[in-house]
C-alpha cells in the first residue's frame, strides 16, 4: 500500500467550495437567534431587514456598484435566469435577437434558448482555439435587433478570462446589453475587469453557503420579475428572505476580495507545480486554455487514449475529487460543449479532465494527485 492511499484530495473547487468556518459563526445567530421575517413590521422583523441592509451595502461595496442594484437570489443560475429573461423580456421593443458565447454554463444558454417559444432568435458565438471569445466575432454577431449579449467572465471548464471590457464597448456601441455571468471570478478576480449591465454571482464558489446568489442589475436597465408571489427584493424578486445564507454571501465575498491576491498566488502555485509535473509524467496530455489568461485555479486537461468518464471515477476510488466539466451538468454523457466550441478533436474532447485548487489544497496534494493521475492514466491505457 502507498503512503497516500488513505488521503482524500479535494480538487474540484470550481464545482463548490468548503464553507469557511468564520463565515459560518456569522451565519449562525440567523439561524435561531435572530429570526424574524424581514419583511416583518415588528422588532424581530426590523432586527432581520436591518441585518439585509448591512449584508446588500456590504455585497455592494465590495463589487462596487450603489446598493440599489444588487438583488439576491438563490443562486447564479436564479440570477442568470433573471438577466437573461427578465431584460430580454422587458425590452422586447428594441428587438428579439440574442448574442451568446457557445462556452456559457447551461443556465445561461437555456435560459436564452426557452426564449424562442416568444419568437426571439439565438445566436452564438464560438471562442477560438485558446477558448477565447473575441471581440470582433461578437461585432460580427450583433444586428440592429440584437437586444442583450451575454459572455461570462472566466469559463467555468477551462478557467480561461475573457476580454469582457472590449466586448462591453462593441455591444454598447450597437445599443444593446451586455449580461456577464461572474460566478466563477467572484471573489478572486476585481469586477472592474468585467463591465457589464448585469452579473451573476453564486456564494458557495467563494467559500460561503450554498443555495444563495447575487444578481446585479444596472440602474437603468429595464427588467420583469421571474419569481412572483411576493414584494421581496423590492418587488422584483417574490420568496421568503434566507438571511443565514445572504448575511453569509457578503461575509465571504468581501473575505474572498481582501485575501484575493495572496489566496491567487498561492493557488496559481498549486495549479502550475500540479501541470508541470502531469505534463512530465504523462505522454499525450493538452492544457485547455494554456496560451490564454486562466483563473488561477482551474487546470483543464485532455488526455490522449482515455475517456474523461473513466478517469475521474477511478481518480474518486483513488480519494481524489475531480470533474469533467461543469457540476450542474455533470450527471450528462454527452460530450463537453465547451471543448466541442474550441475546436478540439473529438479525442481531446472525450479525454476532458477538470482540476480546480482552493486555498485549503497543499503542495504536497498537488504533487500527490499528479502522481495518481499518472498511475490511473497508465492502468487505462494499458487495457
Amino acid at each position: 500500500m502507498t503512503a497516500y492511499q488513505n488521503e482524500k484530495i479535494y480538487l474540484d473547487h470550481a464545482a463548490t467550495t468548503p464553507l469557511d468556518e468564520d463565515i459560518f459563526k456569522k451565519m449562525t445567530p440567523f439561524f435561531k437567534g435572530v429570526f424574524g421575517n424581514a419583511s416583518s413590521q415588528h422588532s424581530f422583523g426590523r432586527e432581520v431587514a436591518n441585518a439585509l441592509t448591512c449584508a446588500r451595502d456590504d455585497v455592494a461595496r465590495a463589487i462596487g456598484v450603489p446598493s440599489k442594484e444588487i438583488y439576491f437570489t438563490c443562486g447564479g443560475t436564479e440570477a442568470d435566469n433573471l438577466g437573461i429573461k427578465g431584460i430580454s423580456l422587458a425590452n422586447a421593443e428594441k428587438g428579439k435577437h440574442i448574442v451568446v458565447s457557445a462556452i456559457e454554463h447551461p443556465a445561461v444558454l437555456e435560459s436564452a434558448y426557452s426564449l424562442r417559444q416568444f419568437g426571439y432568435e439565438i445566436t452564438e458565438v464560438n471562442p477560438d482555439g485558446d477558448g477565447v471569445i473575441r471581440p470582433e466575432s461578437i461585432e460580427k454577431a450583433l444586428r440592429p435587433d440584437t437586444v442583450l449579449v451575454a459572455v461570462m467572465s472566466a469559463n467555468n471548464e477551462t478557467g480561461v478570462i475573457q476580454p469582457i471590457k472590449e466586448i462591453y464597448e462593441r455591444v454598447h456601441a450597437a445599443g444593446a446589453y451586455l449580461w456577464c455571468d461572474c460566478v466563477q471570478s467572484a471573489g478572486a478576480l476585481p469586477f472592474s475587469l468585467f463591465p457589464a449591465d448585469g452579473w451573476a454571482i453564486s456564494a458557495h464558489k467563494f467559500n460561503g453557503p450554498k443555495g444563495v446568489g447575487v444578481a446585479r442589475i444596472k440602474s437603468g436597465v429595464r427588467f420583469l420579475p421571474q419569481m412572483c408571489g411576493g414584494h421581496q427584493e423590492r418587488g422584483l424578486r417574490g420568496g421568503t428572505i434566507n438571511t443565514p445564507s445572504i448575511v453569509g454571501c457578503a461575509e465571504a465575498l468581501c473575505k474572498a476580495q481582501k485575501n484575493c491576491d495572496e489566496v491567487n498566488a498561492y493557488v496559481s502555485s498549486l495549479r502550475n507545480e500540479f501541470e508541470k509535473r502531469v505534463v512530465a509524467l504523462i505522454d499525450g496530455v493538452h492544457i485547455n486554455g494554456k496560451n490564454a489568461q486562466r483563473l488561477p485555479s482551474h487546470s483543464d486537461l485532455s488526455i490522449s487514449g482515455c475517456e474523461g468518464q473513466n478517469i475521474v471515477m477511478l481518480l474518486d476510488m483513488k480519494g481524489v475529487a475531480a470533474s469533467t466539466g461543469a457540476a450542474c451538468s455533470s450527471g450528462a454523457t454527452t460530450p463537453s460543449h465547451v471543448l466541442t466550441a474550441m475546436g478540439l478533436s473529438a479525442e481531446c474532447v472525450s479525454g476532458g479532465v477538470r482540476f480546480s485548487f482552493g486555498k485549503d489544497n497543499t503542495p504536497s496534494e498537488a504533487q500527490i494527485a499528479a502522481q495518481i493521475l499518472s498511475e490511473v492514466v497508465s492502468s487505462i491505457r494499458s487495457k
